[in-house]
């Protein structure tokens, strides 16, 4: 029996016995085909957090930028990641959202309208699935980019997406440390993506899957790069370590300018093509520049637990949280 036969085996044995019950018993019936892929990306989002715990958190033993100061704060950091990787937020959003735009592609059918389809650019791909992946992967990651960098343009946005860079102990587990509300709009944003470039829902699954854990090894705390040429091809943790880098990372033109360096992903190549890169040598310690004590900053406290985090971000946004923290 394959590692295949034993994964799907356990997936039917979890749907048949534990989901698909408990679906009828709350009287969620029409929605017990959708979960049985919602259990599929469970059991990779299990293995997800296995293969990260078994590989990076031994390189930051070995290898760390710097000793974990705040235990907690990376203990709070896993229950986001854990959160994101098996509560299928994206998936949710992606299925939600699929046949919603089936309708409106129908629509433009009877309108004489054909909407774009990456695979209409050149057919011959889909004989290549290996290449279609990786051609999805950067069409995705050149939108995530923009999307990255509005968040650090807009004052609201920043609001909620500065609480990811107040971790000043990143490690594996900050990837997924976001405003829920931020996450739920970029879910959105990319879903939207994905579905108008033709991306089929199990393509989805593993595109999610390959990007969580190229970001989870970018915010570990260990001392890796790319080497000269490599930093120009993947986002490295060096690399994403100076987007989180203290003022450089969150600011463009001085003390509290919106901005920043290093905002792609996955693919520095839009950092170079749109003047945002910074390829530095050292490995810059992390957080936001008003967490400092004055007079540098002003102490800003961006919470301790999760939900202390969720509630200052949304008191940010609205502008309740302007007063000096303590």
């Amino acid at each position: 029996m394959t590692i295949s036969d034993l994964f799907t085996n356990l997936q039917a044995w979890i749907f048949e016995t534990i989901v698909q019950p408990a679906m009828f018993n709350l009287g969620l019936g029409e929605f017990v085909e959708d979960s049985y892929e919602g259990v599929e990306w469970f059991l990779l989002g299990v293995l997800q957090l296995i293969v990260l715990f078994i590989i990076l958190r031994p390189l930051e033993s070995w290898i760390p930028v710097h000793e974990i100061k705040n235990r907690y704060a990376r203990w709070n950091d896993f229950i986001y990641t854990a959160l994101h990787r098996l509560g299928a937020f994206s998936i949710l959003v992606f299925f939600v959202l699929d046949p919603l735009l089936d309708q409106l592609t129908a629509i433009l059918h009877l309108q004489g309208v054909n909407p774009f389809n990456l695979e209409n650019i050149w057919p011959d791909m889909l004989q290549y699935p290996v290449l279609l992946f990786f051609v999805y992967l950067f069409v995705l990651d050149f939108f995530d980019y923009w999307y990255h960098r509005a968040e650090h343009q807009f004052n609201w946005w920043w609001a909620l997406h500065s609480l990811h860079h107040s971790q000043r102990d990143m490690n594996l587990w900050s990837d997924n440390r976001n405003h829920l509300l931020d996450d739920f709009i970029r879910d959105i944003y990319m879903g939207l993506i994905a579905i108008a470039i033709g991306v089929e829902p199990g393509q989805y699954v593993m595109l999610v899957m390959a990007s969580q854990m190229l970001q989870s090894l970018q915010h570990a705390n260990v001392r890796i790069h790319f080497g000269r040429i490599g930093e120009y091809l993947m986002v490295s943790p060096r690399y994403h370590r100076t987007h989180h880098a203290i003022g450089i990372g969150h600011e463009t033109h001085g003390k509290g300018t919106l901005g920043g360096h290093n905002f792609a992903v996955l693919f520095p190549v839009w950092d170079v093509l749109f003047g945002t890169a910074l390829f530095a040598k050292e490995f810059a310690l992390t957080g936001i520049r008003d967490q400092l004590a004055a007079p540098e900053g002003s102490a800003r406290n961006y919470g301790e637990g999760f939900w202390s985090q969720q509630w200052l971000g949304l008191k940010r946004m609205f502008g309740f949280d302007k007063e000096k923290q303590s």
